[in-house]
């Protein structure tokens, strides 16, 4: 029997599990560079008005750190520079995916089952590599056609797309390496978020720093100075492929010595008996999410950081420009264009907290899933304080990363403007997207009672949130369909004049989803298949 035996079903096992998921994060990151490519074309149409932009906004320290260097002022270098943050969501996608079809595999047991059968040693990991290389080597044909459909150069279109699936590549194998190490699916995701935190911070430190060296240490920083539309450099693309190929290597051989469902760092023993902290079902969702809650918290205030002392310049690089005036005035909706600027920053932290808020709930499902909420209930727990102990946390949570995120945001752009009041001001702002996170998150409450075999569909309510925000009005999309989002109706705080009550309304149907998710989980089994 071949060390790769059974291979091919294990692709087809992952693609038949993942035929929604993955399709969706992959045309959702492919789209979004063209969205910004169309945006650049329109709202600076002539080379002088794109020389002030890369002037007063492109090369800001603060955009740098978070978005990468530009090397022009031409459109596709803007809109290459625009996409740097979706190289990191590309990275994270990839590593996730790849953990999910191994090391969460075997600790839900289905990896062993799969063992018996006659199935190779490497097929289980290379099933799931070449899955997400293939995901990502789409996403990338996908953004270069999609660049070069709208004008610009296709090498620069096709460089960059290669940038991108092959910094996907690199953090899949990453992922792949990470599940080796780790007995748990939530060790192996820590280790792979760290990774790629790690590179984030030395591609951060390299580009806004005089030496740029550490950008050279980071995957990130590949992607950047493959220099799309400025010249390319093929060759920094062999980079990424070379520490595929090592970490590969070092993988392969740590998934054969060890056993199946053990990791090759020993576990951290915990003490002989639990402490009172653990006597009651909050103690124990406490427990489960707190880690999750402070490194969001903590990579959302180092975000807000980075955005609120752009918010200056972002503000003056504008002025004059009608349309973009205009443009950032309807998405940030304040008088000034750094509130306009502001006001689509902390819209897309809503985005992101809902996704907090999303995960926190759905962590009842994986509780369900391995097992163990079935022996809790069989104790003298009800099922409504269980359920009530994870949704204080996906409720509660967004509303800790985005207090967290407008008090980040509010510091630094307070510093910059000499103005102390827009600490509460941005404080304040960043916490009226928490209703419309609620809706998400009592949507996917909703669904883990109702159907919990679809409750990971949350996700995909999300990702149409997201395009909904991002590319609603690029399209000029009709009214009623961006109105399906929550986040279209909650009002800008950063105008002088606004109403609470949609912010009322948005509560109350997150209050009416999360209810009925309680009422339908009394009414089915637990566990659910």
């Amino acid at each position: 029997m071949s060390t790769l035996t059974g291979t091919r079903h294990l692709v087809r096992l992952i693609l038949r599990r993942d035929r929604f998921l993955l399709p969706l994060w992959v045309l959702v990151l492919a789209v979004l560079p063209m969205s910004y490519a169309a945006s650049f074309f329109e709202l600076f149409p002539t080379a002088a008005e794109r020389a002030a932009y890369t002037a007063g906004t492109a090369r800001n320290p603060s955009i740098i750190a978070l978005l990468g260097p530009v090397y022009g002022d031409s459109v596709g270098a803007l809109t290459a520079q625009r996409s740097g943050f979706l190289l990191v969501i590309v990275g994270l996608a990839s590593l996730l995916t790849v953990i999910r079809h191994t090391r969460t595999e075997e600790e839900a047991g289905r990896r062993e089952l799969l063992g018996a059968t006659v199935l190779g040693r490497y097929a289980g990991l290379t099933a799931a590599l070449l899955v997400t290389y293939a995901a990502d080597l789409l996403l990338g044909l996908l953004t270069a056609a999609g660049l070069a459909a709208t004008g610009l150069p296709a090498a620069g279109s096709y460089g960059f797309g290669l940038a991108a699936a092959l910094t996907g590549i690199v953090f899949a194998t990453v992922g792949g390496l990470a599940a080796q190490l780790t007995e748990t699916a939530g060790g192996a995701r820590g280790i792979g978020i760290a990774v790629l935190g790690a590179a984030f911070a030395l591609r951060l430190v390299g580009d806004t720093a005089g030496n740029d060296w550490p950008s050279w240490l980071s995957p990130l920083g590949w992607a950047a100075r493959v220099r799309p539309f400025e010249g390319e450099r093929w060759w920094v693309l062999a980079l990424p492929l070379m520490a595929s190929a090592l970490l590969a290597a070092v993988a392969y051989p740590l998934s054969v010595r060890r056993d199946v469902g053990a990791g090759m760092l020993p576990p951290r023993l915990g003490p002989a008996t639990a402490g009172p902290s653990l006597a009651g079902p909050f103690g124990l969702a406490w427990r489960l999410h707190r880690g999750q809650l402070l490194w969001w918290s903590v990579g959302f205030a180092l975000l807000g950081l980075i955005l609120g002392g752009a918010a200056e310049a972002a503000g003056r690089s504008v002025a004059g420009n009608r349309q973009l005036e205009e443009i950032m005035s309807r998405l940030g909706g304040a008088s000034g264009l750094a509130d306009a600027y502001l006001g689509a920053t902390l819209s897309l932290a809503g985005l992101a907290a809902a996704g907090y808020g999303v995960q926190a709930a759905l962590r009842m499902r994986t509780e369900e899933t391995a097992g163990r909420a079935e022996p809790l209930l069989a104790t003298g727990t009800r099922r409504s304080a269980w359920l009530l102990s994870h949704v204080v946390f996906a409720l509660l949570g967004p509303v800790v990363v985005l207090a967290v995120t407008g008090l980040a945001i509010g510091l630094t752009y307070s510093i910059s403007v000499h103005d102390a009041g827009q600490l509460g001001r941005m404080t304040a702002a960043g916490l009226a997207q928490a209703p419309a996170a609620w809706v998400l998150a009592g949507l996917a409450v909703l669904l883990f009672g109702l159907a919990p075999r679809l409750a990971p569909a949350a996700w995909a309510l999300l990702a149409v949130c997201v395009l909904l925000g991002q590319l609603g009005a690029v399209l000029q999309l009709d009214q009623w369909l961006l109105d399906l989002s929550p986040f279209t109706h909650t009002p800008q705080v950063l105008r002088t004049a606004w109403s609470a009550t949609p912010l009322w309304l948005l509560t109350a149907l997150a209050l009416a989803l999360t209810a009925a998710g309680l009422t339908t989980l009394h009414r089915r089994d637990i566990p659910a298949t």
